[in-house]
């Protein structure tokens, strides 16, 4: 028991960050190798333009929304009923 709740109970929001975290990782990784390119190639040599990942980072926030909605709603969830 954690402060009256059974550990099982409270291992759910937990279990829908990691989720998450699983979900949006390939687009994660992808953002970050392209930032990563960005930053060396371009960046580090005085050029500032960054709109070369932003198509990453849109895909990869939208994913991020979408668990951290769902996350939402289960931690409203689980709040609700304990």
């Amino acid at each position: 028991m954690v402060f009256g709740r059974s550990k099982s109970s409270s291992s759910a929001p937990a279990a829908a960050s990691s989720a998450a975290a699983a979900a949006c990782s390939e687009l994660r990784a992808a953002y970050h190798e392209c930032f990563n390119r960005w930053y060396a190639e371009k960046f580090a040599k005085g050029q500032w333009h960054k709109d070369d990942c932003v198509g990453e980072w849109h895909k990869y926030r939208a994913c991020l929304e979408v668990f951290l909605l769902a996350y939402w709603v289960l931690l409203r969830y689980f709040l609700a009923k304990h």
